[in-house]
């Protein structure tokens, strides 16, 4: 890895990092399976996402802290971050610049992947 790449993964997890742990910084999309759990566990599990750091190579290949698994009794929930344009349109055209990426925080029932 190049040490322009190195910089560029860095400062894509450290976005992400900072947009997962607050919610701010972009959009959060759950499904209709997430929305159906009760308030209370849904409360629970999105902050199980925030607080969230248990990254290793096997759901972090990459290094930038875009995906994750939490487990709640018998509850499983993913959550994946995706980079879009400032349109919403398309791709980001780079990740590591947060003027021209918009960051969407999915969260599923592990059983609607």
């Amino acid at each position: 890895m190049t040490a322009e790449n190195a910089l560029s993964r860095d400062r894509i997890r450290a976005l992400n990092d900072a947009f997962r742990r607050s919610f701010v910084g972009g959009t959060i999309v759950v499904t209709a399976g997430f929305e159906s759990l009760s308030a209370d566990q849904r409360h629970s599990m999105l902050a199980r996402i925030r607080a969230f750091d248990q990254f290793n190579e096997d759901n972090d290949p990459h290094g930038e802290h875009d995906f994750g698994l939490i487990e709640e009794g018998d509850v499983g929930c993913f959550w994946k971050i995706d980079y879009y344009d400032t349109d919403m349109e398309l791709m980001s055209p780079d990740p590591a610049d947060a003027s021209v990426t918009t960051r969407v925080l999915t969260v599923m029932l592990a059983e609607e992947y």
